[in-house]
């Protein structure tokens, strides 16, 4: 079996993508199973040029950064050996999450809105956790959260960046097409609140079985976006009317609009009874008014000595 590092055995590939392939691997020196994304090489004029060492080590960094119960969790960095052309493959060490896909799951039929909502309420911790670090994630989507008997687990920091920094713009815009918020289309930066657009997205897909807006190619889809509501969520047996109303201002056109993460995560906690984990002192200064009223309704949650709020 080949061993990266002189310590990570790969023992069987899991997963392929566009810019790198994952691996379940076994920790020799810990002993302990892990899961490493290995980087694919480089190719002249394409995306995979910006799949550089550089890029790959920021990448863990911002991830390693983020110790929370609904984020894989990044263990190390690493480089293999050069390959005749003299390109070096970047690879990283992270959590082995089990389990299966929320698009594994979508595309298997309907889940309950209360499962759907609980679901999203542990995306929205998980991003509050990344905004409150200065991390936009870039990329949530229903291939990129994995459920597992402990919640959900957001994955792939791959095309993470750091929030308000201006994307290049000789690049294509990062992101599945139907969760990118429309402002990155014309060239704005990656924000918290362009997660949000995702999270909102997420959310009417878990709601109503499909996506905000219908269409047969990406153009007619951005046009879409741009300048057409959302379908309607379907009528849903006691769904509460606050979550339907996040959804709409999730997907808001205009990104001040949009509501935090950390209050997303509480609310949608709130309404079906379940517990999340937010950064909520890191995130106070820079609450809206209307979410900070939202935050300060009664609820059951109580703060953690590190500065968590656990939401029951």
């Amino acid at each position: 079996m080949r061993t990266l590092g002189g310590r990570y055995q790969l023992v069987r590939r899991i997963g392929v993508g566009g810019m790198s392939e994952v691996w379940r691997g076994h920790d020799r020196v810990l002993d302990r199973p892990v899961a490493v994304k290995i980087m694919c090489p480089a190719v002249e004029g394409t995306l995979g040029e910006v799949a550089g060492v550089d890029l790959v080590r920021a990448e863990a960094r911002s991830a390693a950064r983020l110790a929370h119960p609904n984020v894989a969790g990044v263990h190390d960095f690493g480089t293999s050996h050069p390959d005749p052309a003299g390109r070096e493959q970047p690879y990283i060490v992270m959590e082995l999450v089990e389990g299966q896909t929320l698009g594994a799951h979508l595309a298997a039929g309907p889940i309950d809105w209360r499962i759907g909502v609980r679901i999203c309420a542990e995306v929205a911790a998980a991003l509050a956790a990344a905004h409150a670090e200065h991390v936009v994630h870039r990329d949530i989507k229903p291939a990129n959260v994995m459920l597992t008997p402990s919640g959900a687990k957001v994955l792939d920091f791959g095309i993470a960046a750091s929030a308000g920094v201006p994307d290049d713009p000789s690049m294509p815009v990062m992101g599945t097409p139907a969760y990118v918020a429309p402002e990155l289309f014309e060239g704005h930066p990656s924000t918290p609140a362009s997660d949000m657009f995702a999270l909102g997205t997420l959310l009417h897909q878990c709601l109503s079985g499909r996506l905000p807006w219908r269409a047969d190619s990406p153009t007619e889809l951005v046009h879409a976006q741009r300048y057409l509501d959302p379908d309607p969520l379907p009528e849903l047996d006691n769904l509460p009317p606050e979550v339907e109303d996040l959804v709409s201002r999730c997907l808001n056109r205009d990104p001040l609009e949009r509501p935090t993460a950390l209050v997303a995560a509480l609310l949608l906690a709130e309404s079906v009874d379940a517990r999340v984990y937010v950064p909520i002192q890191d995130l106070q200064p820079t609450i809206s008014p209307w979410d900070q009223h939202a935050a300060e309704e009664p609820t059951s949650a109580s703060m953690q000595p590190a500065g968590r709020h656990r939401a029951d």
